[in-house]
């Protein structure tokens, strides 16, 4: 630093320069794989804390569903903050705010307080995504940063699939807290390695947030997900339970949930009016309204909305039925889910392969195809006793077309948008597949609920008093099926019932999932079937550009 500022030869220094830059890279890619690891350890450790906190599905749901949420909705806020105020700032202060919320997770004594733990991770996180993305942007050009991504991919890839092992092997051998408290020293390491090898960096001109835009989507995907969570608790129409905050109660018939829907309805009316507001004014808005104009964009964008919908949702009920009707040990579901992140890893490689061959919505189809063929796959084994090799071989498939679509199916919703909007294109493409992973975590979360203490009602008909029948099939849909062990001891019969119901719950969740892959597999149909521009910088930046605002 010394000798530029002197007009010393910067030459001798830049080896050292390099080492740090790529240095750079491992640690930022490192904070992103934090993300990864800590969304797989909390499905491999659902069911422990379900056994120490005694937290009800719902809360079951909001445990998954509040990171995703705070997540999706935060993207590019943080995204412009962090061009604004600089990204190695940005990236500092999420990392912390990640480990410090993992440190309140580890310690949560309730489930209201791991949830209230896990809304403050996706702020952590929601800073972290877009900066590492915006830093290896800033850092690398032209050949360098088509290998930097590579490294920043394969690093997730490889911490993905070391998650659902690790959060195995710490909920059995230790304890569901240490799937958190893992992050606190991955978080000292990620923040020392910044400081020393990652570069401060602004953008020249840097958009101004846009607040109110991000309020009235925070509203409307807040509103639709409370709505779909607990519509089984209030009531779909009418009042099934009171709707209380404190001493006030909901004080009409109609259910609390015809209203969320009602305000979601009207934030999505609210967020568009005033983003075309701006945009008809030239200011920054938190989605491209624009580029929505361009048909690959709008189709790619409603296509990776709905299978990130059925990729992510599935993913709540394995772990539970794994280990509360096969009681398969947390490290043994750490070991089968593992089928799937080998099969994405597999599946990857032979995208890059073959994806300047074929063009790139023909590999998205595909790995759609894939998926669809996994899931149904899976759900056609579900039993009580089902043999782990029947349900490995439909993970591994389901991954390896989880690998296909995802590598390819960016490239595929901005192969028309201007190279120059590319960073604010990949910004919305970015926030709709999060959104996607929310719906799906709700959507999918209710059929299995829903499903699981229907089933088991009508099994337990005329053989258990009606009584007694209501109380059996809450506890259990109530626990999220970790009550059928200590059923067992009671009524073995009600127990077998349980299982079988919960089985039937997941392989509708399954069925469901494919349901909406072989709907997002029809959107793909309007998309364009031309190859993926080949210009080096515009497929680098449009394939990885930061979630920014326009």
């Amino acid at each position: 630093m010394s000798a530029e500022q002197s007009g010393a030869p910067a030459r001798p220094e830049q080896p050292t320069s390099d080492r740090r830059r790529w240095l750079g890279l491992v640690v930022i890619s490192v904070a992103v794989a934090l993300i990864i690891v800590d969304s797989t350890i909390v499905n491999v450790a659902i069911p422990s804390i379900i056994d120490d906190l005694g937290i009800t599905s719902t809360q079951v749901q909001w445990v998954q569903e509040s990171y995703t949420l705070v997540f999706a909705a935060l993207l590019l806020v943080f995204g412009t903050l962090a061009d604004r105020f600089g990204r190695r700032r940005m990236l500092l202060i999420g990392v912390s705010i990640f480990a410090l919320s993992s440190i309140a997770a580890a310690l949560a004594p309730t489930g209201d307080f791991l949830i209230g733990s896990r809304v403050i991770q996706g702020v952590g996180g929601a800073m972290i995504l877009p900066t590492t993305l915006s830093i290896i942007n800033a850092t690398f050009r032209g050949r360098e940063r088509g290998i930097a991504f590579a490294v920043w991919g394969s690093t997730i890839g490889g911490m993905a699939a070391v998650g659902p092992l690790l959060g195995g092997w710490l909920t059995t051998d230790f304890s569901w807290r240490w799937a958190f408290g893992i992050n606190v020293p991955l978080g000292i390491i990620i923040v020392v390695g910044i400081l020393f090898a990652v570069r401060e960096s602004r953008a020249a001109n840097a958009a101004r947030v846009d607040g109110v835009g991000a309020i009235f989507s925070v509203i409307m995907s807040a509103s639709l997900v409370f709505g779909l969570i607990e519509g089984r608790t209030y009531g779909w129409w009418l009042v099934d339970k009171p709707f209380t905050i404190d001493d006030w109660t909901w004080p009409f018939a109609v259910s609390v949930i015809p209203f969320a829907f009602a305000v979601a309805a009207l934030g999505v009316v609210a967020f568009v009016a005033w983003g075309l507001h701006r945009q008809r004014q030239g200011r920054s808005t938190m989605l491209a309204f624009s580029l929505f104009r361009i048909a690959s964009f709008r189709n790619g964008n409603i296509a990776a909305m709905i299978v990130s919908l059925g990729e992510f949702g599935i993913i709540l009920s394995l772990p539970l039925w794994l280990q509360n009707v096969l009681g398969y040990d947390a490290l043994q579901t750490g070991f089968v889910l593992l089928a799937l992140a080998i099969g994405s890893f597999v599946a990857s490689g032979a995208a890059a392969g073959f994806g300047n061959r074929i063009a790139a919505v023909w590999i998205v189809r595909a790995g759609i195809l894939f998926e669809i063929i996994g899931l149904v796959a899976i759900a056609l084994v579900i039993s009580t006793d089902t043999p782990w090799w029947q349900l490995v071989i439909g993970l591994f498939v389901y991954g390896f077309g989880v690998g296909l679509a995802t590598a390819q199916l960016t490239g595929v919703v901005l192969a028309d948008v201007p190279v120059e909007q590319s960073g604010a294109a990949s910004g919305t493409q970015s926030t709709a597949r999060q959104f996607g992973s929310a719906l799906g975590i709700a959507v999918l979360g209710t059929v299995l609920f829903t499903s699981l203490g229907g089933g088991l009602d009508s099994r337990l008909e005329g053989s258990v008093p009606d009584a007694t029948r209501a109380k059996v099939v809450d506890l259990v849909v109530d626990s999220a099926g970790a009550a059928i062990p200590a059923l067992e001891k009671q009524s073995p019969a009600a127990a077998t019932a349980a299982r079988e119901a919960f089985s039937d719950a997941t392989r509708y969740a399954a069925f469901s999932a494919a349901g909406f892959l072989t709907l997002g597999l029809l959107t793909t149909l309007s998309l364009v079937t031309g190859r993926v521009r080949e210009d080096d910088d515009a497929v680098t930046d449009a394939a990885a550009a930061p979630p920014v605002a326009a």
